[in-house]
């Protein structure tokens, strides 16, 4: 009963680790060149001042996301001079979520005055690498001697509907910790927001 017992665990430990796909806090996130809503390219590489990156996998359909649009700007503006800038990437797929053409893209990004790139995955090659789920879904890197270490993976913070009641700022959170040189205390959150649509 006992090597039973030990099977079905190992069995279940197995499963779930097989049904994780993407980026783990700790892991070496390769670059991307993507393109950006003024038709040029992107990478990480790009920014040699950067201490890390601030990576929100958002877009223009989603509440979620648009629930959390002024925060996305204020976290750019926050921490871009600190050398975490916020990197916007929409991994929808347009033909399945038109309001993430990239003329919506274009029309939104400049209603709303962004400050940083907003990317489009558009051969959905990226999300994947990264796990991304929902929108949103951030991932927080810091540059290390062997590449952009992913940080911090999750929400921005525990309530997309109300600003003025948010308890935690899962993101803020976290690279005010790097920047101090100390421990992330919530390293791992859960995404809440829409499913990235394939």
């Amino acid at each position: 009963m006992y090597k039973l017992k030990t099977l079905v665990i190992a069995l279940l430990i197995s499963t779930v680790g097989m049904a994780q796909s993407g980026y783990k806090v700790g892991d070496i996130a390769t670059d991307f060149k993507l393109e950006n809503i003024d038709g040029k390219m992107v990478s990480l590489s790009d920014y040699n001042q950067a201490k890390g990156f601030i990576i929100i996998f958002t877009c223009n359909s989603c509440p979620f996301s648009v629930a959390y649009e002024d925060r996305i700007i204020a976290l750019n503006k926050k921490y871009e001079s600190q050398g975490y800038p916020v990197i916007a990437i929409m991994p929808n797929n347009p033909d399945k979520s038109p309001g993430d053409s990239a003329e919506s893209m274009q029309a939104r990004a400049k209603a709303k005055g962004f400050t940083f790139p907003y990317l489009m995955d558009k051969n959905q090659d990226i999300y994947p690498q990264y796990g991304a789920s929902r929108t949103p879904h951030v991932y927080v890197l810091e540059k290390a001697k062997k590449g952009n270490q992913v940080k911090y993976i999750g929400a921005i913070d525990d309530n997309y509907q109300d600003p003025e009641s948010v308890n935690q700022k899962y993101v803020e959170n976290a690279v005010d910790a790097l920047l101090e040189g100390k421990p992330i205390k919530e390293s791992h959150t859960r995404a809440l927001g829409c499913t990235i649509k394939k």
